[in-house]
């Protein structure tokens, strides 16, 4: 029985990590998207859809961008709504071995530091919203300059003032935040900003 290759059982194995990102996994001089990224990539960027034997009957789909221009192919994605993973080889090359890659950076809208993907002209801000359902409480960061600020408030209209006033590129927010977050007029309004629902975990 035919089954995948080492390279894309380990290209499988990190989107499974990743699988909200768009997966730029390094191969030489070129990013290269398999599978359902190839066919997104492709379609965003228009670029040429080919296909890389997989070890399966069925060639993967794939396309892939030079390594030394990734940024604006890169900042296109993320401009339409995907986060991007970048996946880099961190071993030394060993004869008859896979190299070691893993992701070393995911770029999303809020956290961009690059000045090729940003308008130094505007601050680009990352928002974080919670609550238990008595206050809301929330915090924001521009990575670029290192500000950071945070604050408790009793209804989700003031955070709404807040957002009106930074215009974040990017907001996380738990369950409940999200449940509600067609409130904000940034929803209602059709403004440029991803909403996107958080773990939870990460505000215990």
């Amino acid at each position: 029985m035919k089954e995948l290759s080492p390279m894309m059982k380990h290209y499988q194995a990190l989107k499974a990590q990743y699988p909200d990102s768009i997966i730029f996994y390094r191969l030489g001089d070129f990013y290269e998207m398999f599978y359902e990224d190839a066919v997104i990539a492709s379609r965003a960027l228009d670029l040429t859809l080919t296909g890389k034997n997989c070890g399966l009957e069925e060639k993967a789909p794939m396309c892939g961008v030079p390594y030394h221009a990734y940024e604006n192919y890169a900042r296109r994605l993320v401009e339409k709504g995907y986060n991007v993973a970048i996946c880099e080889q961190v071993g030394n090359v060993v004869k008859g071995q896979i190299v070691e890659r893993d992701v070393v950076r995911v770029l999303t809208k809020g956290t961009l530091t690059d000045a090729s993907m940003l308008d130094e002209a505007t601050n680009n801000y990352i928002m974080s919203l919670y609550t238990d359902g008595k206050v809301y409480a929330y915090a924001y960061s521009d990575i670029t300059t290192g500000l950071f600020k945070a604050g408790i408030v009793d209804t989700l209209g003031q955070i709404d003032d807040q957002i009106a006033r930074l215009c974040p590129s990017e907001i996380l927010c738990n369950e409940m935040v999200y449940s509600e977050h067609k409130n904000l007029s940034c929803a209602i309004s059709g403004d440029n900003v991803e909403i996107k629902k958080y773990y939870e975990w990460a505000y215990q």
